[in-house]
């Protein structure tokens, strides 16, 4: 893709700004550092362009303070006030269930999970958002929580022009197929490797 040029132009019976225009399904895997964040930086684009936010964070405890989150909260409050942007939605699926198992059975997280993703499919009906954040989703679809088919057949057939972008480690392969957009991240060097764990303003 050179200087953002496309390399091949279907015929598919489109112009070029309808295929332009086309919502877009993306979805940022693998073991590197950095998938939520490129997201958010999606988001923040998206929220400047006036676009309608949703975000929906999977896996994460619900009492770990994200440093996205107060600056999209704080980013809706602004178009709230004055119409700047875009508005902001940021909910936290489930309650602290992670790889750490805090509270709840197992069965509790899956129907949490469940639950999220039924409420997510509700608004792509509706065409509540613009641009949805699905953070970590890729887990309770490896855990079987959510069933990857159900999952793949809603995004593949949504209404509008809602974009959606999805991240996690191991994504599985149906949905990396049906997606628009796939970017693997991969470790090369990490701080941890040297015994250094996560700090303010990096990793929240």
């Amino acid at each position: 893709m050179p200087q953002g040029q496309v390399e091949v132009t279907p015929d598919d019976g489109l112009t070029t700004r309808q295929r332009r225009n086309l919502p877009i399904l993306a979805v940022h895997t693998g073991p590197g550092k950095g998938k939520s964040t490129a997201a958010f930086g999606m988001a923040l684009r998206a929220w400047n362009q006036g676009f309608d936010v949703g975000v929906f964070q999977f896996v994460k405890s619900a009492k770990w303070k994200v440093g996205e989150e107060a600056a999209f909260r704080t980013l809706g409050q602004l178009h709230e006030q004055t119409g700047s942007g875009g508005a902001v939605e940021w909910h936290k699926m489930g309650e602290g269930w992670s790889w750490t198992r805090h509270k709840g059975s197992t069965e509790d997280h899956a129907a949490a999970a469940l639950d999220g993703w039924r409420e997510i499919a509700r608004r792509l009906q509706s065409e509540t958002h613009r641009f949805y954040v699905l953070d970590e989703f890729t887990y309770p679809l490896k855990w079987g929580w959510v069933d990857v088919d159900e999952v793949v057949e809603t995004l593949v057939h949504r209404p509008g022009n809602q974009h959606v972008v999805i991240t996690g480690r191991d994504a599985p392969q149906k949905l990396l197929d049906a997606a628009d957009l796939v970017t693997e991240m991969t470790k090369v060097k990490h701080p941890m490797d040297a015994g250094r764990k996560g700090q303010r303003g990096i990793e929240w």
